[in-house]
């Protein structure tokens, strides 16, 4: 079969490799329909999440059943899925209380409670490196999905791949950013970032009763791309002081709810590359200082990017004097897909409409490069095997 693997860092190219194989009772082999490229991808791409090994990528994908385990009781060959990116066994304790991507059980050789940058990671992720269990990821024609009784869940027959596919991980994943803020109605969420996420959230925010909703991004085609797609206001902060912005809009208080969907990869200048090599980081908390600055005092603030690496002057202070309410981490897909499934379902939420570009799995290789390179008002890429 075809796959997009990753070679190297900078070198991911689309390969001929074995098909994938039922290994276990619980598996099930997919054809792949739909997969997309994530912002996630993008930190192996560079290599600052570090994957030593060739590895299949994509954790954005859904298909239809091809064979099934002898155990798969749920699923059976022709049923159409989409597939959470988090891998679950659906037994250990974090999988039976509500916090899935925690799994004791899938990711067997780097599982551990230390959180630690290099071993000791949480569940495991499709096609996210070894430390996040080596499993091959959905940008192929085919995948191998362990655990198959627990996570994927069958799509009405009258979505398009298109108009599902994003139940994987980034609307779930902008959904989390906002149902961990508990909205009462009527606040104002700034979402930084408006790439596939913090549009997504900028989604999730609406139907969760805000009642204003500031998308910051310096891009302006992105920041084009979220007012015609979810009617937000806009910052570029290469043209305001956005956090003086935001407190003018709020009365000078700040927003209530302040979403980091950009993580430790923004666009950066020189000195803040000096800085972080000076400090062994990786990448910058820039974005994440600003959702410190501009959020009011005891509001909440949801991080969404990824974030690899210890940081030298981290704001606790501010945090501790503003009282500051901080949630993070992988989305726990499962706690939302089936609410999720049903939005879509009945047109309550359009995701499709983020998608810019749509070419066969085996241009992969130029859909990261306008993504990565940020080309062509690339937002999001979906791949066609």
């Amino acid at each position: 079969m075809k796959a997009a693997v990753f070679h190297k860092p900078g070198d991911i190219s689309v390969d001929n490799v074995p098909d994938p194989a039922i290994l276990d009772p619980r598996d099930v082999i997919l054809k792949v329909t739909a997969t997309a490229i994530c912002g996630s991808d993008l930190h192996i791409l560079s290599g600052a999440v570090p994957q030593k090994e060739e590895l299949i990528m994509g954790h954005e994908f859904m298909g239809i059943v091809e064979e099934v385990g002898s155990e798969i009781k749920n699923l059976k060959k022709g049923d159409r899925v989409v597939v959470p990116f988090p891998i679950a066994c659906g037994k250990c304790f974090f999988c039976t209380h509500e916090a899935s991507p925690a799994c004791e059980n899938s990711n067997f050789k780097h599982y551990g409670p230390n959180g630690d940058m290099m071993d000791q990671k949480g569940g495991a992720l499709f096609g996210y490196t070894d430390l996040y269990g080596g499993y091959s990821g959905g940008q192929a024609e085919y995948v191998r999905v362990p655990y198959a009784d627990i996570s994927p869940r069958v799509i009405p027959d009258h979505l398009s791949d298109e108009q599902a596919l994003f139940l994987t991980d980034i609307f779930p994943t902008g959904w989390s950013s906002i149902d961990w803020a508990d909205l009462k109605g009527g606040e104002t969420v700034a979402i930084f970032g408006s790439g596939p996420v913090g549009l997504m959230a900028q989604k999730a925010a609406w139907l969760n009763g805000a009642g204003r909703v500031i998308a910051i991004d310096p891009l302006d085609y992105r920041l084009d791309k979220a007012k015609a797609v979810n009617k937000v206001e806009t910052l570029n902060p290469h043209k305001v002081d956005v956090i003086n912005a935001i407190r003018e809009m709020t009365d000078g208080r700040g927003a209530d709810v302040c979403i980091d969907a950009v993580g430790f990869e923004p666009e950066r200048n020189l000195m803040d590359k000096v800085k972080a090599t000076i400090n062994f980081e990786k990448g910058s908390i820039k974005v994440l200082e600003m959702c410190f600055e501009a959020v009011r005092r005891m509001g909440t603030v949801s991080i969404m990017g990824v974030y690899g690496s210890p940081y030298d002057n981290f704001p606790l202070f501010r945090i501790f004097d503003k009282g500051i309410t901080i949630k993070q981490g992988q989305a726990p897909v499962l706690n939302y897909i089936d609410k999720l499934i049903s939005l879509v379902s009945e047109n309550k939420v359009v995701l499709d409409d983020i998608i810019t570009h749509t070419i066969p799995l085996t241009e992969a290789e130029y859909g990261y490069k306008i993504f990565n390179e940020k080309e062509d008002d690339c937002v999001k890429v979906v791949l066609k095997p």
